[in-house]
């Protein structure tokens, strides 16, 4: 690796930390979709990417914008992007290194006076966690032609709507469809992320090929026993709902471990209808997050798992309603821009580490009109979402580097028509 590719890496790590910075709160990273915070930080983006030279704007639902322009004719656009929300609480990196990183990308080929075959445009996403309104991938929708219109009416917890605060933040919700990059003129999209998992930090290997993003399935489960006295109804006369939930919970961890087929399954949380420490549960309701790559593998688990609930239930004389609340289709990278992009890898004299995704994406919204392609960079532990998150410089520098070489054999292979 040169010294070139450290100083860059360098200069995109304090860009990072500056945007890190700006918070909703004092100590920590919280910058969630429309707060002050977040509009700062959008705007601190947008005059980083004017001053590359980009034409730049903060379109409707509030994704920042830089195009760089082909002079070729009928030339398509290949969008280079990730998210600059975060969760509460959040690491520096999730995000942020993908459009840091594209932004130094094209820098240097604006320097370089490279000559395009097709538009480049470089997109901050506004709201890929979702955390403020319980949606995913608002920005990326929007720019892929695929947002819903009644997602204006949700609320925040304070009884905004999403649409009071795209006007808040001097967008027009009329003009979304308008922001969309029409599917016919997409060339394709790139994304580099953190892996958000050990495997490459296990490996000690800086980067890696992301195959294809898990389909996820969330479901929402209730389990309806009947309250009672927990100083006077005996044990073998009780239908209490948390031990039919815990008993579940258990069936679905051990289902999962023992799966053959890597299915990943978790209950994130238990709620507890009318709570006392003297009375038997008689309602308890809790999340079920079910993902794998292959859609037949996840359809077939879900399947297996209501089940298993039934059965549980029925074993206890409880009542289940079983509640689908998301559903996103796996996605399959480009076979095209993977072999290009594994080229680069090894080009740089990085072994190839090929990885699915079970965290998702903007690029699931974009694959509904493109092909994608993501690279994956190292992270301390796999840790996310979490201020311990972390890059080290040698891996960012790696991750400049791989990802030079791609956008470099994508303009090749499109000047060669």
């Amino acid at each position: 690796m040169t010294t070139g590719y450290q100083q860059r890496a360098t200069r995109i790590l304090q860009r990072i930390n500056e945007l890190a910075s700006i918070s909703e709160e004092p100590a920590v990273i919280t910058r969630t979709f429309g707060t002050d915070a977040f509009v700062k930080g959008s705007h601190l983006v947008a005059q980083w990417m004017q001053a590359a030279g980009l034409a730049t704007r903060i379109d409707n639902i509030g994704n920042v914008r830089g195009r760089l322009v082909s002079s070729s004719a009928n030339a398509k656009t290949l969008v280079i992007a990730s998210h600059i929300d975060t969760v509460v609480n959040a690491g520096k990196f999730d995000g942020p290194l993908g459009v840091l990183i594209g932004l130094d990308l094209i820098e240097q080929l604006i320097q370089q006076q490279v000559s395009l075959p097709f538009h480049l445009e470089l997109i901050a996403f506004c709201d890929e966690e979702g955390c403020r309104f319980h949606t995913t991938y608002l920005g990326s929708k929007v720019i892929a032609g695929q947002f819903d219109t009644d997602l204006l009416n949700k609320q925040d917890a304070a009884g905004n709507t999403l649409q009071q605060v795209i006007g808040s933040m001097g967008g027009d919700p009329g003009l979304l469809q308008q922001d969309a990059i029409p599917a016919e003129e997409w060339l394709g999209y790139f994304e580099i992320h953190i892996e958000q998992g050990p495997v490459l930090y296990e490996k000690n290997i800086p980067v890696g090929l992301v195959t294809a993003i898990a389909g996820q399935k969330r479901i929402a489960i209730t389990f309806t026993g009947e309250a009672g006295h927990a100083g006077t109804v005996p044990m073998t006369k009780r239908n209490d709902a948390l031990c039919a939930a815990a008993a579940f919970i258990l069936e679905v961890e051990r289902f999962a471990g023992t799966h053959p087929h890597q299915l990943l399954a978790t209950v994130g949380t238990v709620q507890i209808a009318h709570a006392a420490s003297n009375v038997i549960p008689g309602e308890v309701t809790i999340t079920l997050d079910l993902r794998h790559a292959d859609a037949a593998i996840l359809a077939s688990c879900h399947k297996q798992l209501q089940q298993l609930g039934l059965s549980v239930c029925e074993r206890r004389t409880i009542k289940m309603s079983w509640q689908a609340v998301q559903e996103t289709e796996g996605v399959s990278c480009d076979d095209t821009f993977n072999q290009l992009l594994e080229e680069a890898i090894q080009r740089s004299g990085y072994e190839l580490v090929k990885l699915v995704s079970g965290a998702g994406h903007d690029a699931v919204a974009v694959a509904a009109v493109a092909p994608v392609a993501m690279l994956f960079v190292r992270c301390f532990k796999g840790i996310s979402h979490n201020p311990s998150e972390n890059v080290e410089l040698n891996d960012l520098a790696a991750a400049v580097e791989v990802s030079a070489a791609f956008i470099h054999s994508l303009i090749q292979k499109y000047n060669r028509g």
